[in-house]
């Protein structure tokens, strides 16, 4: 009988004559009706309070994927890794800077695109970086 309390089978008797050594033989009774009606009344009321978040959530709760929260998976490591290592979203086509959409198209944020009519020798790279970032 492993139970709430991790105690087996041996345990519980043990505790049951040592409960009725200490109690007495005429109040056992008196408090075993006590328990009892302890035990229907907190199982009432946790009968009571899951009808009533089925009641109030309905049918979304089986919609939640609750593997995916949980906090066990979230390696912070991992996290900021990905974000670091995920590329750059492609500009939306409406909005075309002064250069054009094409020619900002694959340049990474922070790093100016060539201006026409630059002299076309070696630049020196900027390091991209994310201004909004700070």
């Amino acid at each position: 009988m492993n139970g709430f309390f991790n105690v087996n089978g041996g345990e519980l008797v043990v505790i049951l004559l040592v409960l009725a050594l200490v109690v007495g033989p005429d109040r056992l009774p008196q408090y075993a009706e006590q328990l009892a009606r302890f035990v229907r009344g907190a199982r009432d009321y946790a009968r009571k309070a899951k009808e009533r978040v089925d009641e109030e959530v309905g049918d979304s709760i089986g919609e939640v994927d609750w593997a995916s929260l949980d906090p066990r998976q979230y390696d912070p490591r991992r996290i900021v890794r990905d974000a670091l290592l995920d590329p750059e979203p492609a500009p939306l086509a409406g909005r075309a800077g002064p250069g054009g959409a094409s020619a900002a198209a694959g340049a990474p944020r922070g790093v100016r695109p060539p201006t026409p009519g630059a002299a076309s020798g070696p630049r020196p790279e900027v390091a991209p970086f994310d201004d909004e970032a700070t």
